[in-house]
């Protein structure tokens, strides 16, 4: 009896950790998804010198808000840096993201959301297991426009960029109070050891990457390589 038991908790585990990591996989893909529209669409709403200068990029795919007169945000995401050395993209941490928002507002709406941090702050902080944007970082609305000039000249200011897309049209927004946590269970999930963000975005403790992982990453560096002076 005792033994059935311990096969049916061993099964029931490897049945959950595999759904965990179908949707881990799926995040993967709707966040490679959002990247590829963005860099692929005939106006290029967000500018491509500007994602090609960002240290690091945080994709959160199919973010849910809804509401009535206190709404809210939830979403599942990705954060992936960029390697100082090398330039290149690397491995994927999960995250969470949760934020609220006042104002008359019905019904639920799907969003992508993006962010773009563009500097040493911004990456650090990265460090903390729970980031309140607008507290922590500064983040303001990205701007918009497939002409990267009005980018450049203010691309040095912000240190986080955002950027949400609904109905099929990017657009900057501000997240000030946004919460950003790094999502151990899902790292954990992928990858088979507890990590925290940093652990895989600046300790750069990965060395085993699943399969989607790599092929995440070889399409990122593809889409948005490191701009060269």
């Amino acid at each position: 009896m005792n033994k059935t038991i311990f096969f049916i908790l061993i099964i029931s585990f490897f049945s959950v950790s595999a759904q965990a990591n179908e949707g881990n996989d799926q995040t993967l893909r709707d966040s490679l998804s959002v990247i590829n529209e963005i860099l692929n669409s005939p106006d290029q709403e967000i500018p491509g010198d500007l994602i090609s200068e960002a240290k690091a990029i945080l994709i959160f795919p199919t973010l849910i808000k809804a509401g009535f007169f206190v709404g809210g945000r939830y979403g599942n995401g990705i954060a992936s840096m960029r390697n100082n050395k090398t330039g290149k993209f690397g491995p994927p941490a999960f995250l969470t993201q949760t934020g609220l928002s006042f104002g008359f507002q019905v019904g639920a709406e799907a969003v992508d959301l993006i962010l773009l941090v563009m500097t040493q702050r911004g990456l650090e902080s990265l460090l903390k297991d729970k980031l309140t944007l607008g507290a922590d970082v500064a983040v303001s609305a990205g701007p918009v426009g497939r002409h990267a000039e009005a980018a450049m000249d203010i691309r040095m200011q912000g240190e986080i960029y955002s950027y949400s897309r609904s109905k099929g049209a990017f657009a900057g927004i501000s997240l000030k109070g946004t919460v950003i946590n790094s999502d151990e269970d899902a790292n954990f999930d992928y990858y088979g050891r507890f990590f925290k963000a940093k652990d895989i975005l600046i300790d750069e403790r990965v060395k085993n990457i699943p399969e989607s992982g790599k092929q995440f990453i070889g399409r990122l560096n593809f889409l948005a390589p490191l701009k060269k002076n």
